[in-house]
């Protein structure tokens, strides 16, 4: 493994998808600037191109653990698998927004650019090894992320959102920094392998910067949604954009858990004993939020809110476990999940009438009838994410379980399939409205070719993974085990 040498144009290649990235991004945006006309139209195309290019650079560009950039950059199996999944996410995003920038987006142009500098930010996020790194990516994904959830600045709701969105992020990103200086100042060090060093060596670990830990967590927990942190993820999924919640429930997740994760087991991996409570209980609260509270919801994008808040507590599960087995469930669990929630997330985008969005969960009624195939695809992401066999999201949960249970927690994964059998309740009752319920008025059915290949592509992944999971469980236990190889 490489030192932490200077920086020099030798070390740069180990940054380049990041690199093409940023330097894709500005370019679309100068280009945008000055061919606005033609701008909309392309941009999308090409945004889509940056992005295949950036993961095949990712995917193809393989080096041992390395630190860059004086230790502050790291790239390793587990970023490459994390920035993969998180590019995918967002060319998924990108082709079902297709007809939406088209028709409702007023501005393509922005929505793309913006996307391409939250992901950015995320791919920076994944590959940090010192605090520093770590708040800037986070920073920079999350300014481009406040402001798409605020994109379509006419409805009150989407402003709303952005908001709220906005707020709760400074708070959650106050704590972060106010646990990263707790930690600095009595350690003296932001660098993950430096505390790891630190730590490793034995001796006290000073009470305050269990305390920072503390903060910091409680930070990601924020970003993350999580139990008791979660009051922002209804309103803001309610009142955003579709394609700009979509792409919240998926890229976003994976970043904050890569990261999380990483923050977790390496430069704190000796402190498992403290900090595996704080995640245990954001399992808990997690996963019955996410059960309970969902009942009650009569929006479709606020059901799937609350959702994403019981997965979440369901991934926590895994890192509890604090195990190369957990990593590479959490891995699996989340590559799943981007193909789950988009598909769902595309069928609620998909579902108009006259051209006027529907959220409401009884105006599904009659979907079976006037769009079989919308409901059957929305059908089968809901029964996914209910964990029924031998749909994906059955094989996501059972790593999850596998790992709390060889970890010693029994009693956690109990309680996790306890959550997800009440949470079958409703994703039925979503089932059941379209299938069973009087018809209401037709929907439309226009759809662009590239909604369609994304629809198709979530729907296979969701269904046919079981035929072919060696390749994804392959490649996840190998990015897990690269977290705990000495440095």
């Amino acid at each position: 493994m490489n030192g932490l040498g200077d920086i020099t144009l030798g070390s740069l290649h180990i940054m380049l998808p990041e690199l093409f990235l940023c330097a894709s991004a500005m370019i679309l945006l100068m280009y945008g600037v000055y061919c606005r006309a033609k701008a909309d139209g392309m941009n999308q195309f090409l945004a889509l191109a940056v992005l295949a290019v950036t993961m095949f650079l990712a995917v193809c560009h393989k080096v041992e653990p390395t630190h860059v950039m004086n230790g502050m950059f790291v790239t390793d199996a587990f970023a490459t698998f994390s920035k993969c999944l998180i590019l995918g996410a967002a060319m998924l995003v990108l082709l079902f927004s297709s007809g939406w920038l088209r028709e409702e987006g007023g501005r393509p142009f922005e929505f793309i650019i913006l996307m391409l500098f939250a992901t950015l930010g995320m791919m920076f996020m994944i590959s940090a090894a010192d605090f520093l790194t770590l708040y800037v990516g986070l920073e920079m994904a999350s300014l481009s992320l406040y402001v798409l959830a605020s994109f379509q600045r006419d409805h009150a709701k989407s402003s709303e959102a952005g908001l709220k969105y906005f707020v709760l992020g400074a708070l959650a990103s106050g704590m972060l920094l106010f646990g990263i200086s707790l930690i600095y100042g009595f350690t003296g060090t932001t660098g993950f392998e430096s505390l790891a060093a630190l730590f490793g060596a034995g001796g006290e670990v000073p009470k305050a910067v269990i305390v920072g830990l503390i903060f910091v967590m409680v930070g990601f927990c924020f970003k993350l949604s999580a139990a008791p942190f979660h009051m922002w993820a209804p309103d803001v999924y309610e009142g955003a954009p579709t394609p700009v919640t979509a792409f919240f429930a998926t890229a976003p997740k994976v970043a904050a858990f890569a990261l999380f994760t990483r923050v977790l087991l390496q430069p704190f991996g000796e402190l498992f004993n403290q900090w595996q409570q704080v995640i245990i209980f954001a399992a808990i609260a997690s996963m019955l939020v996410g059960a309970l509270a969902a009942i009650m919801q009569t929006n479709i994008k606020r059901l799937l809110a609350y959702s994403s808040i019981g997965h979440v507590g369901f991934i926590f599960m895994a890192i509890a476990s604090g195990s190369a087995e957990g990593v590479q469930a959490m891995l699996i669990y989340l590559a799943l999940y981007i193909f789950m929630s988009a598909g769902a997330f595309g069928c609620v985008l998909a579902m108009k009438r006259a051209g006027q969005p529907v959220e409401d969960i009884k105006s599904l009624a009659g979907l079976s009838q006037s769009q079989p195939f919308m409901a059957a695809f929305l059908a089968i992401f809901m029964f996914s994410m209910a964990g029924i066999p031998p749909l994906a999201g059955f094989f996501g949960k059972m790593y999850v379980v596998l790992a709390a249970v060889n970890a010693g927690l029994i009693w956690l994964a109990v309680l996790g399939v306890a959550t997800s059998v009440i949470a079958c309740y409703y994703y039925l009752k979503v089932v059941k409205v379209m299938y069973f319920d009087t018809p209401a008025k037709h929907f439309d059915s226009s759809h662009s070719f590239a909604y369609r290949v994304a629809m198709l592509l979530a729907v296979a992944v969701t269904t046919l993974f079981f035929f072919l999971p060696t390749p994804l469980v392959t490649h996840a236990k190998a990015a897990a085990d690269s977290l705990f190889v000495a440095p």
